[in-house]
């Protein structure tokens, strides 16, 4: 391909995508777009599937970040003055220090207090009043619970608004911290590959999916198995071609996040995503049948006797899989429910999704908990 190739935006559908693979074979600096002494800063993935993914950032880079941070922060309706609370971890991974920046731009201020030592969010949540929280949701769960069991009603914090991303969560898991917590919990969403978090974000004043900011980064949704541009829409894989970034540009990024293109509402020159749905790396293929662990925590949330935390384990029963469930009753769930609630569950997803699951109803805080993003699943399969 050549830069004369693409002269309007349709011609970007013949260009071939790039994908996370392509970030690992180059591994660690061979995507750089800029000499090395351009580059002021350098995050990477954890690299727990294989190498991690590198990216870098020019001086421009990290200022566009930190404004697109800031653009999204105010959107979810933080402002200028607010004292924002990040238990997003610092270091490699982008969400800390994207989050801090673009607070900073915004004109807030930061306590930077990362993920872990929950008890201590709670203590500092309680002191400092911020009004904003910038977390994953499901570590949000874990804060949530630490306040409860310190004897302190959630509702009661200074807390407003809870800016949750970095893993997908459904409609059914924001009313639950809506409810628990008392604030507007809104959807922001990015990726290393593409800048970090900031890429788009859920406008608190209709929260009906993501803004994308298109002068930065631009959004096709194409067909997972084909490769075929989609119309805006209808459901797919979303794409991303970044159209500022210095130091690490990518055309045609493959995030493997499930979604589709919508017209904006509340920033109208921008299109919106939809809320994730999943992504194609998440999905479980049981029995023929594609399962998201989403889909499972819509039903575990609309079940009342049971908690939001619970965990994923595929296994072999003779020559089939077999996915075991584990969910937490909730602490005013008395035994004699539980068999109730667990049939409740394995009848729904049976219904809703068309395969069959083993539900375990256990008792509450035995499960693991998020400190940062959560790893739901566990392949226990027999691969020989």
């Amino acid at each position: 391909m050549h830069p004369d190739d693409c002269r309007e935006l349709a011609d970007l559908a013949r260009f071939p995508t790039t994908s996370k693979a392509d970030l690992r074979d180059n591994y660690p600096f061979g995507m750089f777009a800029v000499p090395r002494d351009q580059v002021r800063r350098v995050h990477a993935s954890s690299g727990t599937t294989g190498r991690p993914t590198v990216v870098g950032y020019t001086e421009r880079d990290l200022d566009i970040w930190a404004t697109v941070m800031a653009r999204s922060i105010r959107a979810a309706g933080g402002r200028p003055g607010d004292t924002v609370h990040n238990a997003y971890g610092y270091g490699l991974f982008t969400g800390g220090l994207g989050a801090h920046y673009g607070a900073e731009k915004l004109g807030c201020t930061v306590v930077p207090v990362s993920g872990g030592m929950t008890a201590r969010q709670v203590q500092l949540i309680t002191d400092f009043r911020p009004r904003v929280i910038m977390v994953t949701p499901s570590y949000m769960l874990t804060v949530i619970d630490e306040f409860e069991s310190q004897g302190i009603d959630p509702r009661s914090s200074s807390l407003e608004i809870g800016v949750f991303g970095a893993e997908p969560w459904t409609e059914q898991l924001r009313q639950e911290l809506e409810q628990r917590l008392d604030i507007q919990a809104v959807d922001i969403y990015g990726l290393s590959e593409v800048i970090g978090p900031g890429v788009a974000q859920e406008c608190g004043e209709t929260k009906d999916g993501l803004h994308i900011w298109e002068d930065h980064f631009y959004p096709e949704v194409i067909d997972p198995i084909t490769g075929e541009v989609l119309p805006e829409g209808e459901p797919g894989e979303l794409v991303f071609t970044s159209l500022t970034k210095e130091a690490m540009p990518v055309v045609r990024y493959r995030t493997r996040d499930l979604t589709r293109l919508l017209p904006g509402t509340a920033r109208p020159g921008m299109r919106r995503m939809e809320k994730i749905t999943g992504r194609t790396d998440d999905m479980i293929i049981l029995r023929g049948v594609n399962l998201f662990p989403t889909q499972i925590e819509e039903i575990v949330l609309r079940t009342p006797d049971l908690s939001p935390h619970f965990a994923l384990e595929l296994t072999t029963r003779g020559r089939a899989d077999h996915l075991v469930v584990r969910i937490e009753a909730r602490p005013d769930c008395p035994l004699e429910r539980r068999p109730a609630a667990a049939t409740e569950v394995v009848t729904t997803i049976k219904d809703t999704v068309g395969t069959s699951v083993e539900v375990l109803v256990v008792d509450p805080e035995t499960l693991p908990r998020s400190v940062g993003k959560l790893q739901r699943l566990v392949d226990n399969r027999n691969r020989a």
